[in-house]
């Protein structure tokens, strides 16, 4: 699974959701199982469609439980931390390889502002409900 895969799948993961299997940027993210799909297996009813994740609720409660203060509206790598994902340098230049990032990956506090926001654009585009002032 691609980085930003783990992200989205995270994310929508703690919210019972499943991310849009045709939204762009998400890969073989989408096809992994979910809560939602192993319960339609078990022959429950399949539930309407819902509504977008609140992606900002879900950082908040999970930053809430975290016992350390991580600053996941600005920074990547506590975003990533948060969700409990690979935040080492390599990791967020194949994150920026995945999103065609065109700067000079070794210049990381550049790059790292660059990431956050093109993570928030493709978590609202996968069906994320992301607050303007993330995506910016």
């Amino acid at each position: 699974m691609t980085v930003l895969g783990n992200i989205i799948s995270t994310i929508f993961g703690h919210a019972g959701a499943k991310p849009s299997p045709t939204s762009p940027g998400t890969g073989p993210a989408s096809a992994g199982p979910t809560s939602s799909t192993s319960s339609a297996a078990k022959g429950a009813p399949a539930a309407a469609p819902q509504s977008a994740v609140d992606v900002e609720a879900v950082l908040t409660k999970l930053a809430a439980q975290n016992k350390e203060k991580l600053d996941w509206r600005r920074s990547i790598v506590d975003l990533m931390k948060l969700l409990k994902l690979d935040s080492s340098h390599s990791a967020r230049k194949e994150l920026a390889k995945e999103l065609h990032y065109t700067g000079n990956t070794n210049d990381s506090a550049a790059m790292n502002v660059w990431l956050h926001k093109q993570v928030m654009i493709k978590l609202a585009e996968t069906g994320g409900k992301v607050p303007d002032g993330l995506k910016t």
